[in-house]
């Protein structure tokens, strides 16, 4: 079988993600190496990703990796990877999803509902900074960076009464001694394609498309798909906060979306079902737009910007 080399952030969950791959791979006869790489995201960690927002911040120099032949495949958390690919890559699979939903951590607190006036919350997320204001105004926010184990640290340390994190990275890396709450979608909407894996290669490599075929989870497409396809409507990136979060119900998708104003005062939901998925993704995100979206977007980003593509 063939020799497939693997490219890879180097955090914990990039590299849990990129051996689950290879496990997959392996028990198929490929011989499978992981090559590390360092991205943009990785060298900026003192700062905000809402005040970074470089496209593709954590996908840029694996893609590079690819176009030179370096690695075949990349392995991606999918809510890193930009709407729109750069010429020259496909997104071969999309894995089979975990629990796409946000969760609450607290060492002292059993819920968003318990904490104490003024008390502090580490995220760098302002969708969810937005949510969490729109229920609870009193809370101070607090940037949030590193990665899984940081983050979870500096709970257990004190310096946060609380965190918001993605629960499929906690699960992924056994972490979820500190979880109190999963949040409903209807509370705290997920980050589009949150809880899949996307999987790169160099567009036209028909063999190792053949690879990986076995990869791609049609439930995970076509929900990931429908997210994306809203995203991509509204001209999503790091700094406006924008939910989506797609499941098939009796046979038909259902996505439920939000875009917010970052301290919380303004939160436009929408829900809606269909069949297409990217015909939902494109619905919806109209339906947004049409409601006020637009003026939400030029707040954050200024009158005369045009809003960047996700991240």
């Amino acid at each position: 079988m063939a020799r497939l080399r693997i490219g890879s952030r180097g955090s914990q969950l990039a590299l849990w993600q990129a051996n689950h791959i290879s496990a997959l791979l392996r028990e198929r006869g490929h011989e499978v190496e992981i090559e590390i790489i360092k991205t943009t995201g990785d060298k900026i960690t003192d700062v905000a990703l809402a005040k970074v927002g470089t496209k593709g911040m954590f996908t840029k120099e694996i893609e590079e990796a690819l176009a030179e032949g370096r690695v075949d495949l990349a392995v991606h958390s999918l809510k890193d990877l930009p709407t729109d690919l750069p010429p020259g890559f496909e997104l071969v699979a999309i894995t089979a999803r975990v629990n796409p939903r946000d969760v609450f951590l607290s060492v002292k607190h059993e819920s968003i509902e318990a904490l104490p006036q003024g008390a502090r919350v580490g995220t760098s997320s302002l969708r969810r900074q937005a949510q969490l204001k729109a229920v609870r105004p009193d809370l101070v926010i607090h940037p949030l960076r590193g990665n899984v184990d940081t983050r979870v640290r500096k709970l257990e340390q004190g310096e946060y009464d609380a965190i918001i994190l993605a629960a499929a990275g906690l699960t992924r890396l056994g972490k979820t001694q500190w979880i109190r709450e999963t949040l409903p979608e209807d509370f705290m909407c997920p980050a589009a394609g949150q809880g899949a894996l996307g999987i790169e290669i160099r567009q036209g490599d028909t063999s190792m498309r053949d690879h990986l075929a076995f990869l791609d989870d049609p439930a995970a497409r076509a929900a990931t798909t429908c997210e994306r396809a809203l995203l991509k409507k509204l001209g999503g990136g790091c700094q406006v906060p924008i939910g989506a979060f797609a499941e098939m119900r009796d046979g038909m998708l259902r996505l439920t979306a939000i875009v917010a104003h970052p301290d919380g005062l303004e939160v436009l939901r929408e829900q809606q079902n269909g069949a297409d998925p990217l015909a939902l993704g494109e619905g919806v995100g109209d339906a947004l737009l049409g409601r006020g979206a637009t003026r939400i977007l030029e707040q954050v980003y200024g009158a005369a910007a045009t809003p960047p593509p996700q991240p």
